[in-house]
C-alpha cells in the first residue's frame, strides 16, 4: 500500500517562498522593494499614451557617446559693434540731472560750491519739463542734449550779453537715467548711467559680482518689453565678447538662481538626494561621490542609469554605466549631466531576494506559531 506524504505547512511555506524569490529575481516582481529597471506589459485604452519605458532609448556609456554628448566650448569672439557703440557714446541730459555750469571770468554767474556745499548742492537742476534756468538766458530746454550741445546753446544765448563768453558744462549728479540689476548679485539695485559708457559686465561688477547661487549661463536682459538671454559663462570663461551689451536707460539685468539646475540621485546610494549643478556643470562620478557612493551591500554595479527627460520629438534617453569594472569610473568622470537628469542605481539580485524575505517573514513567523500550536 502506497503511503502519501503530505508536506507540513512549514515546508509548503518554504517552497512558496523559494518560488516567489525566483519570480522576483527573474521578472522584477512589483512587490519587491527596489526596482530593477524592467517594464511590464499591461492592458491600456487606446487613449492612453504608451508607458514611459516603451518611449525610451537605452545607450551604454562609452567614450564615443561622451564625445557625442559633450558640447565643445565656444571660441573667443571680438565685438566690434560694441566697440563702435562705446566710441560713439555721449551722455544726454535728462530730467533730474544737476549740471555744473561755469562761465569763465564771470564769477557772478557761477555759484561757488564752497567748503560746505557739494557741486550737486550748488548746481543747476534740470526740471521735470526738461528745462533749466540760468541768469540772462532764462529757461533753456536741455533734456535730450549732450553736454557739448548744452554748452553751445548757453554760449549762444549768453553771447548777446557777454563778449567772448566761455562756458564749461558738466554733470554734478546723474539722476535721470539708470539700469536695474536684480537677482543673484551681491548688491542688487539701480545703477546710474553716467558720461562713462556702462556695459552689462560693468553693471554686474558694480553690483558686487555674482553670488554662489547664480545661474550665470542664463542671465536675462530686459529692454523695452523684449528679453535677451546672456551667457556670462561664455563671456567670462571663453572670451565671447558678443555676449556683452552696452546698457540703455531702464534696462533690467536679472541673474536667476541655479535652483532649476537640479540632478536627482536615487536608488542604492548612501544618501539619495537632489544636487544643484555648479557653474561648471556636473559629471556622473561627481554626482555619485556627492551622495557617498553606491551601497556596497545592495547596489548592482552594472545598473547605474542616467535617465534624461525627452520632449515632443525626442524620446526619453537612458544611459547605462557598468561600474563592475572600476576603470568605468573614468567614463563616469567624463559623462556630462544636464538639468533634471535622474541618476538611478538599481539593487543587486541578492538584495532583492533579501527584501522579499524581509517582506514575507512576519507572515511566515506567524504561520509557524500556528503550526506549532497545532502540533505540525
Amino acid at each position: 500500500m502506497t503511503t502519501t506524504h503530505t508536506p507540513s505547512p512549514r515546508a509548503r511555506w518554504s517552497a512558496a517562498l523559494a518560488l516567489i524569490g525566483l519570480i522576483a529575481l527573474g521578472a522584477g516582481c512589483a512587490l519587491v522593494p527596489g526596482t530593477r529597471m524592467v517594464t511590464f506589459d499591461k492592458p491600456r485604452s487606446a487613449a492612453e499614451e504608451p508607458p514611459a519605458a516603451a518611449q525610451a532609448e537605452i545607450h551604454p556609456i562609452t567614450f564615443k557617446l561622451i564625445r557625442q554628448l559633450t558640447t565643445p566650448p565656444p571660441s573667443p569672439l571680438d565685438n566690434p559693434a560694441l566697440e563702435r557703440e562705446i566710441t560713439d557714446y555721449a551722455y544726454r541730459v535728462g530730467k533730474g540731472d544737476i549740471l555744473n555750469i561755469i562761465v569763465f571770468e564771470h564769477e557772478e554767474l557761477t555759484i561757488p560750491a564752497g567748503s560746505y556745499r557739494s557741486a550737486a548742492e550748488s548746481g543747476t537742476w534740470v526740471h521735470n519739463d526738461g528745462t533749466l534756468y540760468f541768469p540772462y538766458v532764462g529757461k533753456l530746454a536741455v533734456a535730450g542734449l549732450t553736454l557739448e550741445e548744452v554748452r553751445l546753446r548757453l554760449t549762444e544765448a549768453l553771447s548777446e550779453y557777454i563778449e567772448e563768453v566761455k562756458v564749461e558744462v558738466n554733470v554734478a549728479a546723474f539722476n535721470a537715467k539708470r539700469v536695474y540689476v536684480t537677482g543673484e548679485v551681491r548688491e542688487p539695485g539701480p545703477r546710474p548711467l553716467t558720461n562713462i559708457p556702462l556695459t552689462l559686465l560693468d553693471a554686474i561688477n558694480h553690483a558686487g559680482g555674482l553670488t554662489e547661487h547664480a545661474d550665470w549661463d542664463n542671465v536675462v536682459l530686459s529692454r523695452r518689453g523684449e528679453e535677451q538671454r546672456i551667457s556670462l559663462q561664455a563671456l567670462l570663461q571663453h572670451g565671447v565678447l558678443t555676449e556683452n551689451r552696452l546698457l540703455r536707460d531702464n534696462d533690467i539685468i536679472h541673474v536667476p538662481r541655479n535652483d532649476t539646475l537640479k540632478v536627482f540621485v536615487l536608488g542604492e546610494v548612501r544618501q539619495p538626494t537632489t544636487l544643484v549643478m555648479g557653474r561648471n556643470g556636473m559629471r556622473l562620478t561627481e554626482a555619485l561621490s556627492s551622495v557617498g557612493g553606491l551601497n556596497e551591500g545592495t547596489a548592482d554595479a552594472t545598473g547605474v542609469f542616467v535617465i534624461r527627460p525627452g520632449g515632443e520629438t525626442r524620446p526619453i534617453q537612458i544611459y547605462q554605466l557598468d561600474l563592475s569594472d572600476a576603470t568605468a569610473m573614468v567614463l563616469g568622470a567624463q559623462f556630462p549631466l544636464v538639468a533634471h537628469d535622474v541618476v538611478y542605481v538599481t539593487a543587486a539580485p541578492l538584495a532583492l531576494w533579501t527584501r522579499v524575505v524581509d517582506t514575507l517573514l512576519p507572515s511566515l513567523q506567524g504561520y509557524n506559531l500556528i503550526d506549532r500550536a497545532q502540533g505540525g
